[in-house]
């Protein structure tokens, strides 16, 4: 399972029996491989989009690998500094330091960030053309929906409610799960923070369903942590 996310996250294809085969190290015909697959889709892990295409991951099969299959990736010290230098660099109001730590969370993964004072209701967003530029949403269709998207994510963030149920401090939300209207095609990553002054913030990431878990909930976990003079 791990290896078709893997490869689908890299190459946005439908991942075949022969692709697995050719470029792991299993160990197993192809024709194992394929059998396995096929059991994984049965399960409602995987699906084939087209007739002799290869599978790709259900948002079922995105949840099994993120709660079980998934590796934590910390930040290098370099990737640390980066963001410590961008936040600390002065000593600048809340509203200014979050939508700060905004830009540098959608710069460093590619992605859409949005965020903001919760006590305010002030909300911001970065990345928009990062998100549109991701081979996922290629077409006029998939670009209206993540259009829509955008504008139910900053009126519904107001309103959010943390589950609190994961270790991290951050809630991933695949696909169908999303409770806030709108972002089916695209995946969450969303945690509070505490600022230095007591004010309640909000830091998000909206991506693809293929993205980067591990990499991103390290970017959301380490920034909260800065804002809330953790570090």
């Amino acid at each position: 399972m791990a290896a078709v996310i893997n490869e689908y996250t890299e190459t946005v294809l439908p991942v075949s029996s022969n692709i697995l085969a050719e470029k792991y190290d299993f160990d197993l015909s192809p024709a194992t491989i394929r059998f396995e697959m096929l059991e994984l889709e049965r399960r409602n892990y995987l699906y084939q989009p087209h007739t002799s295409a290869g599978r790709i991951p259900t948002d079922k099969g995105f949840r099994y690998f993120v709660d079980l299959l998934m590796e934590e990736k910390k930040l290098s010290l370099r990737e640390q500094k980066i963001l410590r230098a961008g936040l600390l660099k002065s000593k600048i109001k809340n509203k200014m330091l979050v939508r700060t730590a905004i830009k540098l969370l959608s710069a460093m993964s590619e992605n859409l960030a949005v965020g903001g004072i919760m006590n305010s209701n002030d909300f911001y967003e970065s990345g928009i053309k990062r998100l549109l530029s991701q081979p996922d949403f290629d077409n006029l269709e998939s670009v209206t929906r993540v259009a829509e998207m955008i504008d139910y994510l900053m009126e519904g963030l107001g309103s959010f409610s943390f589950r609190w149920k994961k270790k991290s401090a951050a809630e991933i939300y695949i696909g169908s799960e999303n409770p806030i209207c709108g972002i089916e095609d695209c995946s969450i990553i969303i945690s509070s923070c505490q600022l230095r002054s007591g004010q309640k913030g909000i830091l998000a990431i909206v991506g693809p369903k293929r993205m980067n878990y591990a990499r991103n909930i390290s970017l959301v976990d380490y920034i909260r942590r800065v804002l809330s003079g953790k570090l």
